[in-house]
């Protein structure tokens, strides 16, 4: 198999014949031609970043590459998308982990991916070239009952699309494949950078605090995590339900969650965080002359935070987590949920329509992305690195082809 770039034009010599052939610039594959009638069989492939196997210590140097793999064909009922922007999430470093769940191999992450519609299959009915859509990355049944009633986050064929899909099916690459009902059309307003970096995270944050924790104005709400994706979501939806809102974060970056919206900010990595949150609580509580509470903790860290967050909740709170990135083996107190009657509840992803809920208010202007870096394909190892690290990280991190 012989692979090479074509340029403006191409000079192919068969057994004396010669071929003059103009195209746009593009990778093909010469995979032969046969005897006869000198046909070339050519195939458009594209750049994408691959792993056929698992790394030990995180070291992902050592297991991502470049490759060249052919173009996706759509199905009936899916299009295919010039991948423009991906958004990293943590579902990648669990892939390349292969914990907490094993991946299909060879893989291609990318759950967050915004581009162009380049071609449709017959079946599809909503979409045509040239529309700028994001990926919708629950892949779910459509026919069952959790599917028919809502809850298609519920689904038990459900995947998510660029962690559990495969092989080779994400968003990291030139381009990629959708269901028509995954690819959501971005409004006009929104850029392809900003609508990857809220596809998952703004979603989930959204199905979290609206649809599993019921928030409603005026309550009290606790953001953990305030600087990444997912915190940078929550304040601007709690905020958006005109609710008070303290945000965690570490202390550099504390002033920037207050810039986004949060009310007050507290340094989670300090061992008596929970005290001086439930300070600030109580001044709360004084300017609207009630009792001390706070009604929500916005839950997606984990780890050794658990029961501290579990301890700020007085009777028939609620907290709701989804995530856990930096633990899931926790243990738990009993005692602060039954004899306190907390709603623990738990959550993950979220629906279609409540991706486009959020991009409709993004268009408004009134949740936005934050973007804190942009890395080429090549760089992936170093995004993801700086993914895993946190240090000096304010916001989603993307990827380009």
């Amino acid at each position: 198999m012989l692979r090479f770039r074509l340029k403006t034009q191409v000079k192919i010599d068969l057994c004396g014949l010669l071929i003059l052939v103009k195209l746009p610039p593009m990778t093909v594959c010469l995979i032969g031609f046969r005897k006869g009638n000198n046909h070339l069989n050519v195939e458009q492939i594209m750049k994408a970043l691959v792993y056929e196997r698992y790394a030990k210590n995180d070291d992902f140097e050592s297991i991502l590459d470049i490759r060249n793999i052919p173009n996706p064909v759509p199905k009936s009922h899916e299009v295919i998308i010039k991948v423009e922007s991906a958004a990293l999430n943590y579902d990648d470093i669990w892939a390349m982990r292969g914990k907490p769940i094993d991946v299909p191999l060879p893989h291609i992450s990318g759950t967050d991916a915004a581009g162009v519609v380049t071609e449709v299959g017959d079946d599809v009915k909503n979409l045509k070239v040239g529309d700028r859509v994001v990926s919708h990355g629950n892949l779910s049944c459509r026919i069952c009952e959790m599917c028919t009633s809502g809850r298609e986050y519920d689904c038990r064929q459900r995947k998510v699309w660029g962690f559990q899909t495969g092989p080779l099916w994400g968003g990291y690459c030139e381009f990629t494949h959708l269901p028509e009902f995954n690819a959501v059309k971005i409004p006009d307003d929104i850029t392809f950078d900003d609508a990857a970096a809220a596809s998952m995270t703004m979603m989930t944050s959204w199905h979290m605090l609206i649809a599993r924790a019921k928030i409603q104005p005026g309550q009290t709400v606790v953001i953990m995590g305030g600087s990444s994706g997912m915190g940078i979501f929550g304040i601007q939806i709690a905020k958006l339900y005109d609710c008070d809102v303290i945000a965690t974060a570490s202390q550099s970056k504390l002033e920037k969650c207050i810039e986004l919206g949060a009310d007050y900010a507290v340094d989670h990595r300090k061992e008596d965080w929970h005290k001086e949150v439930r300070k600030i609580a109580k001044e709360i509580s004084k300017k609207k002359s009630k009792e001390s509470e706070i009604d929500v903790i916005y839950e997606h860290i984990g780890g050794t935070h658990w029961n501290k967050e579990l301890s700020l909740l007085k009777y028939g709170k609620t907290i709701v987590t989804t995530g856990a990135t930096t633990g899931y083996d926790v243990a738990t107190d009993l005692r602060h949920i039954f004899f306190k009657g907390l709603n623990v509840v738990g959550s993950t992803q979220g629906t279609r329509s409540e991706l486009e809920a959020g991009l409709h208010w993004m268009a408004q202007g009134k949740i936005r992305s934050i973007v804190d870096s942009i890395f080429s394909l090549e760089e992936a190892s170093t995004a993801h690195q700086k993914m895993l690290s946190g240090k000096d990280l304010f916001g989603k991190i993307l990827m380009k082809p």
